[in-house]
């Protein structure tokens, strides 16, 4: 009886020895053969990090998106731009546009990236870090930046800058002009600002009061290049 037994006990636990195992498996996943080695992960992280080698924006605005199945039939443009722009518009006409020259162009990723990128452009600036600019800002308006934060460096004054909340992000323009794709957002948003002189007492602005800020940006990228970022091509203000 006692060998019966130690027979059945071990049955039950390697039965229950399978059952933890194939529940590992569903909720762990398996290898496809196609996952890159940690060592070469490791060793790809290590060499981007040496001097001189160029890194990614920290905050891209993508515009990869899986190509339309063959056999799905063409969206309407109502359809197409349902929830961004009414069809007809020059709006809707210009997204078209970029998609025809670009048909990886992805408006929800492109808006996502964008937002990242008024977070990080604004607060850069406060911080007086250039080298953030000069990897979001086309030349001309990295130029104003740059002189702008040189001007209240020789005065010795200092800004600072809090996010509150980025309340809308909102497409208004669109349009290819020669190679050139531009698309243009409406920015509001809600943040803390404020500007110190040289021994530290505010000159504008308030570190405690929250203020609405309204801000018209255009980014534009090159669709002929294989450089999928996008640049800071102009602000404006809208009160």
């Amino acid at each position: 009886m006692s060998g019966s037994n130690d027979l059945i006990l071990t049955l039950v636990f390697l039965g229950l020895a399978v059952f933890v195992i194939i529940k590992l498996r569903s909720v762990l996943g398996t290898r496809t053969g196609f996952e890159r080695p940690p060592e070469v992960i490791r060793r790809e992280m290590e060499e981007r990090q040496q001097p001189g080698v160029q890194q990614d924006n920290v905050v891209p605005l993508p515009t990869a998106q899986r190509p339309p199945a063959a056999d799905q039939p063409e969206m309407t443009q109502a359809e197409r731009w349902k929830g961004i722009a009414e069809a007809g518009t020059p709006l809707a006409n210009g997204l078209d546009a970029i998609m025809a020259a670009d048909p990886s162009f992805d408006v929800p990723g492109f808006i996502g990236g964008a937002r990242g990128a008024y977070e990080m452009i604004v607060q850069a600036y406060a911080k007086g870090d250039r080298k953030t600019l000069k990897t979001f800002l086309a030349k001309d308006v990295f130029d104003g930046f740059a002189a702008a934060i040189s001007d209240r460096e020789s005065r010795g004054e200092t800004a600072e800058t809090t996010f509150v909340s980025i309340d809308r992000a909102n497409l208004i323009g669109a349009e290819m002009r020669d190679k050139f794709a531009h698309v243009t957002l409406s920015f509001g948003s809600k943040l803390i600002t404020a500007t110190r002189d040289k021994a530290g007492a505010v000159i504008d602005g308030s570190p405690e009061k929250i203020v609405d800020v309204n801000d018209i940006w255009t980014f534009a990228r090159d669709v002929s290049s294989r450089d999928p970022n996008w640049k800071l091509v102009a602000t404006e203000s809208n009160g």
